[in-house]
């Protein structure tokens, strides 16, 4: 073996600790018995757990993460890959620079974004409300999925479309029996990306969600800033899970889709 690995293998598996380290102790105290957020926990307990079910204000902000996350990620996805699609198809500078314009949001920071999103938002009433939340969520995260569909465009041979549409269908038909199925790999990931990162979304909520329309990661800041409450370590922990679950989901299928293939 190499010195060159002897390095890298060590320096490989101590970054990946340092990543990882973080999430498996905020795993292990949220089944802490102790009042207060402690490790390692002096007991293990399913308190936390049972105090965020049981608590109709963290379920309602997790209700309404999970449904904005899915209705932004509707929009986003059809969105992203048409803008994807157009930009693969066209050589046009204009075009071009008009991909700069769609990647904005994950090139600007977030906490700009936000404040604009608040002085836009606040003159016509949407602030706190589920419909400037949805927009809102679905603009961040659309980069993602056209980063992604137009990743899997390029990927693709386009003269199978022109056959099909040779063939005497319109443009439309021919992309989504033939196109969008053999691209679809790309468009689910990208469509995970944004649902997660509408889930995760912390300082656009801070801004404008509020009330009866409040996010989980804004419910966990405030809870954060009043009280550290170790509901906050099971409330991450089940966060965690689902984003685990999503991704490990995805990865399954894209095996099967390679095998099946």
């Amino acid at each position: 073996m190499s010195w060159t690995r002897l390095i890298l293998w060590p320096l490989t598996a101590l970054l990946l600790t340092f990543m990882v380290l973080p999430i498996i102790i905020v795993v292990i105290m949220s089944f802490s018995d102790s009042r207060f957020l402690a490790f390692p926990p002096p007991a293990l307990s399913l308190r936390w757990y049972e105090a965020y079910i049981g608590s109709p204000d963290w379920m309602l902000a997790t209700w309404n993460s999970f449904l904005l996350a899915g209705l932004s990620t509707l929009i986003a996805v059809p969105v992203g890959t048409a803008a994807a699609y157009a930009a693969n198809l066209s050589q046009s500078k204009l075009v071009r620079r008009l991909q700069i314009l769609l990647l904005t949001p994950v090139m600007v920071p977030v906490i700009i974004l936000a404040a604009g999103l608040y002085l836009v938002y606040a003159p016509i009433g949407l602030v706190a409300t589920k419909t400037g939340l949805v927009f809102a969520f679905a603009m961040m995260n659309l980069p993602y999925v056209f980063i992604s569909a137009l990743a899997g465009l390029k990927s693709f041979d386009m003269n199978q479309e022109d056959v099909a549409r040779s063939l005497g269908v319109n443009r439309f038909t021919a992309f989504m029996k033939v196109t969008l199925p053999q691209i679809r790999p790309s468009i689910i990931t990208g469509a995970l990306f944004a649902f997660i990162g509408a889930l995760d979304e912390t300082v656009v909520s801070i801004f404008i969600a509020g009330g009866e329309n409040q996010t989980l990661p804004r419910r966990m800041f405030m809870s954060l800033r009043n009280e550290i409450d170790p509901t906050i370590a099971a409330v991450s922990a089940v966060l965690i899970s689902i984003s685990f679950a999503l991704v490990i989901a995805s990865n399954l299928r894209g095996r099967r889709n390679v095998y099946s293939s």
